[in-house]
């Protein structure tokens, strides 16, 4: 018999005589926690990938915080497998005819479906520009039911968002390592951000926290920061490290004028982007027409190469980019957890509640306060105050629920432990990617050549018996060539460089006319090269396309041998 007096039934295996000893249940329930504990920081887990990683502890540890305090009610809705799978992404973001779109043509050198360039505000849209085996149109409708897409949850907007949202398809190399979001041109005056029949600002504000890089593009003749304006960039008020700043059309202004323009661009941001540092802009004309005003010509030079590179960075940096925003993410979720359950603990069981609730409201900012003191929380954490009291006003207060310490425990192990198991992670990811990620169109290639443009990728098709279409003006460039003095029978870099910018085009198309002429690839160009650049400055002057791979009947006749043979 055992202590209190039942029968015990001896196990086969044990000796008749043998009584297993009991434990007081609160003994063994705590040995069990601590056991727990000990196996969960004797085993952590192991993931393969950055997003992996990133994707579990958001579904196990964050996600089941945020749908106990309605956190998607508030702030943003939940994460989905392809907001830690998909490419980064570049939104572009600017009052109408800044040049948006054209910046767009110009980074992937491609018109891509939908595309509509003019003086007035023609991007009506949010246009995604994706990568795709072919080109076509994907409606928003269509687009938000996609679960390879990370755009499902901008079905809240309602339909008067989604008909001005679709995404464009096209093959092209840029558009392997990123995606660029058009937006429509930002209007002034109160009538126009009410017509768009959604809320504008909102839509911006999702964007930018599932974005890699903001661009704010400016005009060099429109600086003026209108009231939507304004909102939006108070909208991306916790996403500053994303922002870059363009200045476009720097290229119309002389150099004093762009000076002041330049000092009136930085003081009108310093009035809305409310933080010490000074965001960081870049001067330019980004198009591949030739220069108005070349004086700038090796300042735009300069820039457009860091921003390239900044660019460039982005798919490197990307694994990097979404452990820092889901860490944001998890530390609002923690601020937002205490606010919902200290209103709850507040608020009277029986009568008053409607009074009490609004007396909370008031006093949020104080409550706000004493969270911060109690849980020893930075304010930086802590979600915008009006937009809190505003949001607050309709919901009912006893329905939050109560503050569950075990939940937040798990959290706070998380942002303690587990991230940062990720970490070696991510540095390993980063050593193992190229330097620079995103190659083709105006990327192609930033490091070589007198223009820093890299090579051409792609092969020549080249038949002997083509005739050379250069010939009949060949005369004509020869006279210049030789003016130019060749040692050898060639022209260095120098001095074909200091030739071709006479021609105002911008470098970046300057850089692949001189890889496309370079046939020989030896860094200098004899007087069939030197032709055949000539002819290609011609060709882009008239307003025509230069070809990503040399045509066989634009190689030089002496070179068609040498290229075959090499292929």
């Amino acid at each position: 018999f055992g202590a209190d007096g039942r029968a015990c039934v001896a196990s086969p295996s044990l000796p008749p005589s043998f009584i297993p000893p009991r434990r007081p249940l609160a003994a063994a329930n705590m040995f069990s926690w601590i056991g727990k504990d000990a196996r969960r920081k004797k085993e952590p887990e192991l993931f393969q990938t950055v997003s992996e990683g990133l994707r579990q502890l958001y579904s196990q540890k964050l996600l089941p915080l945020e749908e106990t305090y309605r956190f998607h009610d508030f702030h943003s809705p939940a994460l989905e497998d392809a907001d830690f799978d998909n490419k980064p992404m570049v939104l572009l973001v600017g009052q109408y005819s800044t040049g948006k779109t054209t910046f767009i043509r110009h980074l992937i050198e491609h018109d891509f479906p939908g595309m509509r360039i003019g003086p007035e505000p023609t991007t009506d849209s949010f246009i995604a520009v994706m990568h795709g085996d072919q080109d076509g149109v994907i409606p928003g409708n269509a687009l938000v039911v996609d679960p390879k897409k990370p755009f499902r949850k901008l079905n809240a907007f309602g339909n008067a968002f989604l008909n001005r949202f679709n995404c464009a398809q096209l093959p092209n190399p840029v558009l392997e390592s990123i995606s660029i979001i058009d937006t429509p041109g930002i209007l002034s005056g109160e009538k126009q951000r009410i017509s768009r029949g959604y809320d504008f600002a909102a839509v911006l504000e999702w964007f930018a926290e599932r974005v890699d890089r903001i661009i704010l593009l400016f005009d060099a003749h429109k600086l003026d920061i209108s009231d939507e304006f304004s909102d939006v960039i108070k909208a991306m008020k916790n996403h500053e490290d994303k922002i870059r700043v363009v200045l476009n059309k720097a290229d119309q202004v002389d150099t004093q004028q762009l000076m002041r323009v330049y000092g009136a661009l930085m003081w009108s941001l310093g009035k809305v982007v409310n933080t010490p540092e000074v965001l960081r802009v870049y001067i330019g004309s980004f198009w591949s027409e030739p220069l108005l005003i070349s004086s700038n010509r090796k300042l735009f030079e300069l820039e457009e190469q860091d921003l390239f590179q900044d660019l460039q960075n982005l798919p490197r940096n990307a694994a990097l980019r979404k452990l820092n925003d889901l860490v944001k993410r998890a530390r609002l979720v923690r601020v937002h957890a205490y606010i919902m359950s200290y209103l709850k603990k507040e608020m009277p069981s029986v009568f008053g509640k409607e009074n009490k609730k609004k007396q909370l409201i008031l006093k949020l900012g104080q409550i706000f306060s004493k969270i911060q003191l109690e849980h020893h929380i930075s304010p930086g954490d802590f979600p915008d105050l009006n937009k809190m009291q505003e949001q607050l006003m309709v919901h009912d207060f006893t329905k939050f629920p109560s503050l569950k310490p075990k939940m937040l425990e798990a959290l706070d192990d998380m942002l303690t432990y587990e991230i940062a198991k990720l970490m070696p992670l991510v540095r390993q990811e980063e050593l193992e990617m190229p330097e620079q990620m995103v190659h083709g169109g105006a990327f192609d290639g930033t490091s070589n050549g007198p223009f820093i443009e890299g090579m051409c990728d792609g092969v020549y098709e080249v038949g002997e018996d083509d005739e050379w279409v250069v010939t009949k003006d060949k005369p004509k460039y020869d006279e210049i060539f030789y003016n130019l003095s060749p040692t050898d029978g060639k022209i260095n870099g120098v001095k074909a460089k200091n030739w071709m910018i006479t021609t105002k085009l911008p470098n970046s198309v300057l850089g692949k006319i001189w890889k496309l002429s370079d046939v020989d690839k030896d860094g200098m160009l004899d007087d069939e090269e030197f032709a055949l650049a000539s002819h290609l400055i011609e060709v882009k002057l008239d307003g025509h396309g230069l070809p990503s791979e040399l045509p066989g009947y634009l190689v030089p006749p002496s070179k068609r041998r040498q290229v075959g043979s090499a292929e």
